[in-house]
């Protein structure tokens, strides 16, 4: 039923001048009315309180009230109106963690749009040195738009049919690179169905969900980069479908559960042939209380929250690593191209542990993996992984910047040599870093220095180099 345009406070004040016609005495019902004019700035307080003193009110002392002002008149109307869209316009907008929100009112339609890039300097490496040779090359110092990304999610029909999108805007390349390397791709799109805690569905294409380092966001993320075990181990974004659940939730049992079955040939490629790629992931939130896929606790976590986890996985195809560019080779590995079909079978499991409490956190993961050639009937056992942890120390020290983060990580693979794969590389890596959060993971700028060291059993040699990188990440 449509309203009458004329505001309902502006009926009270006509409503007021036509009753204060005769002279009455000021009783209950001047004073109610009295009261609607001061409300709605019809008459001033100082007129108010004079008028509630007398013993009668004429029409004359209130119509000397500018109770029909024109300017009064229009305010009223424009708060009126104004009134009207906010309870009755059928979409909201507004500003979320997600960025920004647009929602119909019955909460069954919603879509966050929200925008993201990182900003980064590195040098004298701009990726983790693999070889000796590496750090015999020459030195690279780099400005890097490393990430440029464009998120829209949110969910339709019911709120829990969700929906996300990520696009990656603009790529970097090297100089040699064609233009098509810094094309804007589509990097992760899905849907969950997720109706119930204890179990839903999702399809589509995103980062598997075998491991904490990798699952989260390279925007939540403790230093600049992954530690030098994600690349060797990652296994990245992948085509398929996934079972998924939430179980036992605010109890000593409390867990999740993951179990998916995937092309297995990286960022949308289609299958090559029947095999598929299966994995599955386990993790125990023993104190009861679940814990989210971020680095750092900026959050600053009042009750102690921890997670431990194993997982893994088994394909067969052409691909010994993934990244976000889709299917790939480790050094000394035939690549993707000149493979054969299911030429490489890899297993692969993790375990993981990660805690939050007041400031600090830590969180630790162990890879092993395997990989069969059937080329010349090879075995090769790939181990790796990494520990870090960091504190806010203003909590102990309330002279330390309160947005200040400190954090150290160890990390190592050992993994086979790119000359000759009966002989092992190892590689480690020392790590400090720095977060200053102006705005959470919003916005935030982060500095990290590390040792970097090669010990190649086949040359019989080792090196090692430090690297610096500085990095501001901002989401809007």
């Amino acid at each position: 039923m449509k309203r009458n345009i004329a505001p309902i406070r502006l009926k009270h004040i006509v409503l007021a001048a036509a009753l204060a016609q005769g002279a009455t005495s000021a009783n209950a019902a001047d004073q109610e009315l009295l009261d609607i004019l001061l409300q709605n700035r019809a008459i001033t307080q100082e007129q108010y309180e004079g008028l509630i003193e007398q013993e009668s009110i004429s029409s004359d002392d209130i119509l000397r009230s500018p109770v029909i002002e024109e300017s009064v008149i229009e305010e009223i109307v424009a708060a009126e109106v104004a009134e009207q869209i906010e309870n009755e316009f059928p979409v909201t907008a507004s500003r979320s963690s997600s960025g920004f929100r647009f929602e119909t009112r019955d909460g069954n339609w919603q879509t966050n749009l929200q925008w993201r890039a990182q900003m980064r300097f590195t040098t004298p490496y701009r990726s983790d040195p693999r070889q000796l040779s590496s750090f015999n090359a020459e030195d690279q110092s780099n400005f890097e738009a490393r990430r440029l990304r464009m998120k829209i999610g949110g969910h339709g029909l019911k709120p829990w049919i969700k929906y996300y999108f990520e696009i990656d805007l603009q790529p970097s390349r090297d100089v040699d690179d064609s233009s098509s390397s810094s094309s804007a791709r589509v990097i992760d799109w899905r849907i969950d169905v997720a109706k119930w805690d204890w179990g839903g569905i999702r399809l589509g294409q995103w980062k598997v969900d075998l491991n904490r380092e990798r699952g989260d966001s390279s925007g939540r993320q403790q230093f600049v980069e992954r530690s030098i075990a994600n690349r060797v181990f990652t296994l990245d974004r992948q085509v398929g479908v996934q079972f998924r659940g939430h179980l036992f939730e605010g109890t000593q049992a409390d867990m999740r559960y993951y179990a998916g079955v995937f092309n297995g040939e990286g960022r949308s490629v289609n299958n090559t042939d029947n095999d598929l790629l299966y994995m599955a992931r386990l993790q125990w939130n023993f104190m009861g209380r679940d814990l989210s896929w971020r680095q750092t606790d900026v959050e600053y976590t009042e009750l102690p929250t921890g997670s431990f986890a194993i997982a893994g996985f088994t394909n067969k195809g052409s691909c010994t690593r993934w990244s976000s560019s889709g299917c790939g080779n480790l050094d000394g590995f035939d690549a993707p191209a000149l493979a054969t079909l299911g030429q490489f079978e890899i297993d692969q499991v993790v375990q993981e542990f990660a805690f939050k409490y007041r400031g600090f956190s830590v969180q630790q993961e162990f890879h092993r993996k395997v990989i069969k050639d059937s080329s010349d009937g090879s075995r090769h056992e790939l181990t790796g992984g990494y520990a870090q942890a960091g504190y806010f120390f203003h909590n102990l020290f309330p002279v330390v910047p309160a947005p200040l983060e400190l954090a150290l990580r160890y990390a190592y693979v050992d993994e086979p040599n790119a000359a000759n794969r009966a002989f092992e590389n190892e590689r480690r890596e020392f790590t400090v870093g720095a977060n200053w959060f102006f705005n959470g993971h919003d916005s935030k700028v982060t500095f990290d220095f590390s040792r970097l060291s090669i010990d190649d059993a086949f040359l019989g040699m080792d090196g090692s180099d430090n690297r610096m990188r500085v990095q501001w990440d901002v989401q809007f």
